[in-house]
């Protein structure tokens, strides 16, 4: 078949020409593996190496002011994320997890004030009321006070008398009560605490 003449082409025989390209590039993406689609929305679906809990919680134990205590990681759930953040003058160690179903708990621990703690979590100022609070829970033989924030987000809070520990997610109840009973369930790190 003679091919057309130079000024009979169009912007349509362009894209009949891109369109087998994008084809071949999204198999050979999908083929090799450095490709997903991630319908299912779970911790599977991340494909990045999991975050060092270990490591992260140990260097916070060795330069903060108060105990931190290592929870081990629930069945399925991939750690994914630290951090270590400034509220009101107070360090806050957080460390965060994908459970199996997709959702996001992060473990919070510092020597805050239970008020400051909340407010820090709940993305408020100082002057912002930003969340409610819904009860208490027994959870490893310590009282937890529940919280509810206006986006959302569930946060649980027990205090040691050295150490405030919380868990935030916009997950189950089932979730934030594995964590908190997993972090409880540890003694401190040796450290400065």
């Amino acid at each position: 078949m003679a091919s057309k003449p130079r000024y009979l082409t169009s912007g349509k025989d362009m894209i009949w020409s891109i369109i087998p390209l994008l084809v071949i590039c999204a198999f050979v993406a999908m083929v090799s593996g450095n490709c997903s689609v991630g319908l299912t929305g779970t911790a599977k679906d991340d494909r990045r190496a999991p975050f060092d809990v270990q490591g992260a919680l140990l260097a916070d134990s060795q330069s903060m002011p108060f105990p931190v205590r290592r929870p081990a990681d629930p069945d399925g759930w991939k750690p994914n994320s630290g951090s270590r953040e400034n509220a009101s003058g107070h360090v806050l160690s957080n460390v965060g997890w994908l459970t199996p179903s997709g959702n996001y708990v992060q473990l919070t621990q510092t020597d805050a004030s239970e008020d400051t703690l909340v407010t820090h979590l709940a993305g408020g100022g100082d002057d912002d009321e930003v969340a409610s609070g819904t009860g208490t829970r027994e959870i490893g033989g310590h009282r937890w006070v529940l919280y509810s924030t206006y986006d959302g987000n569930n946060i649980w809070i027990t205090d040691l008398g050295n150490v405030r520990i919380a868990v935030m997610s916009t997950g189950s109840a089932d979730d934030m009560e594995k964590m908190a009973a997993a972090v409880l369930a540890q003694q401190p790190l040796p450290g400065r605490g």
